[in-house]
């Protein structure tokens, strides 16, 4: 195969995928609704993991 012909083609691939990523990419509401979501599994987990007399304080 012609390497011209190879490099047009990998471009045209390398565009179509970067314009299927940008169409299914996260919305920035969705993001926030996961990190929080995350946060509060990762408390959970601390929670119980941690003796019931001992309080669970978390610091950033």
């Amino acid at each position: 195969m012609n390497a011209d012909i190879h490099l047009q083609l990998h471009r045209l691939h390398a565009a179509d995928l970067r314009r299927e990523a940008a169409a299914t990419a996260p919305r920035p509401s969705d993001t926030t609704l996961r990190v929080q979501l995350g946060w509060r599994l990762v408390e959970l987990g601390l929670r119980m993991a941690m003796p019931a007399h001992r309080p669970v304080t978390l610091a950033a």
